[in-house]
């Protein structure tokens, strides 16, 4: 039998983010084109529900001049 417990600091009990891709990332580090495919952005106004871990709130401000965030 498995049992998974769940960590204090990564469990969001459902807790989700919108994030909105508003600005193109050309013209800016590749790295950071990176991480807009990596939170599942793929053009202009489009908008992706991800769940809000501390690693999705890393990424998200490493590109946070590119995206717009909604709780």
């Amino acid at each position: 039998m498995l049992v998974v417990m769940a960590n204090q600091r990564t469990d969001t009990k459902g807790a989700t983010v919108k994030v909105t891709l508003v600005r193109s990332p050309i013209g800016f580090e590749r790295n950071q084109l990176a991480v807009v495919r990596g939170l599942g952005l793929r053009r202009i106004r489009h908008t992706v529900e991800l769940k809000d871990t501390p690693a999705t709130r890393g990424m998200i401000h490493k590109v946070r001049h590119l995206v717009e965030v909604t709780e």
